[in-house]
């Protein structure tokens, strides 16, 4: 047992983000269920831990469990609930993270989370259909994944994945059917804040993809937060004080845009050299093909 535990810490520790996000989400899970059984077996019910973390659609209970904004997108009460998310997330993140940092992804699963939160508790509390039903309340990492989904999809829509049946399907064309199921959905008395979450995830995801596309980037403003939060607890080091000139991190569009447009500059130096022959590339010509080569 210890030998499994030491392995997943070490999975943990040197696993991408998308590893990271599916171990929270699975030991949130397991946690839960343990700590139902506990109150179960003690006859306590005054308090509900699902719900306590879950986001509730009445304004003032939402005000005084403000947390529950982020706290919800880490929670499922049913295995198959998060089983499927976390496929899900896998599956899209893996292909996010090949045009994407990993600090883009969590930023951005964060950002789908809250933006799924927030178009829930607008909806229960301005659209008829929903405020009859009464105040209830909302978990799952649905809405945050469906922001990956929508993001990568969009960002590449001719990335394909092979499926079941199907054979080799464009991503953007699953992306936009998981969303035509969940706007169907949504005057379905079956989990309809969930329906509504996914929304709210999807066109954030949607957003994301189509800003960055123009040069914007707009989960930057959550990974300096992210950044300050976890700068917080790194522990400092004492040293000799000394004076170091910081060079600022490239955005992930200005890498994109980067290799971009070094791949622009070997394409016309390989279609000169298919032309003309070596002899015709200057000095520098042959340099940058050269450690182009090396790459």
């Amino acid at each position: 047992m210890a030998d499994i535990i030491d392995r997943l810490k070490q999975k943990y520790r040197t696993g991408n983000v998308i590893t990271r996000l599916i171990f929270a989400n699975t030991l949130v899970f397991v946690a839960l269920k343990v700590v139902v059984v506990i109150f179960t077996l003690f006859n306590i019910h005054a308090v509900d831990p699902i719900t306590f973390l879950g986001v509730p659609s009445h304004v003032p209970i939402l005000l005084s469990r403000i947390w529950t904004l982020l706290t919800y997108m880490f929670v499922h009460e049913g295995f198959l609930h998060l089983l499927f998310n976390m496929l899900w997330l896998y599956w899209f993140g893996q292909i996010f993270l090949q045009y994407f940092t990993g600090r883009t992804l969590g930023s951005l699963y964060l950002l789908g989370g809250l933006a799924g939160a927030l178009l829930y508790v607008v909806a229960f509390n301005t659209i008829p259909y929903y405020t009859e039903m009464g105040p209830g309340w909302m978990i799952g990492a649905s809405a945050a994944v469906m922001a990956i989904v929508m993001g990568a999809a969009f960002y590449h829509p001719e990335v394909q994945m092979n499926l079941l049946f199907l054979g080799p399907v464009k991503i953007v064309y699953i992306a936009i059917f998981a969303f035509i199921l969940d706007f169907l959905s949504l005057g379905s008395p079956a989990n309809p804040g969930g329906h509504v979450a996914h929304i709210g995830g999807a066109l954030l995801g949607y957003i994301f993809a189509m800003q960055y596309k123009r040069g914007r980037d707009i989960t930057n403003w959550m990974s300096r937060l992210l950044d300050g939060l976890v700068g917080l607890f790194k522990p400092r080091k004492k040293g000799a004080r000394m004076k170091v000139k910081h060079s600022r991190n490239e955005t992930d569009w200005e890498y994109n845009k980067r290799k971009h447009d070094e791949q622009e500059v070997i394409d016309a130096i390989l279609d000169k050299l298919k032309q003309s022959g070596y002899g015709s590339l200057s000095s520098e010509e042959k340099k940058k093909l050269f450690d182009a080569s090396k790459k």
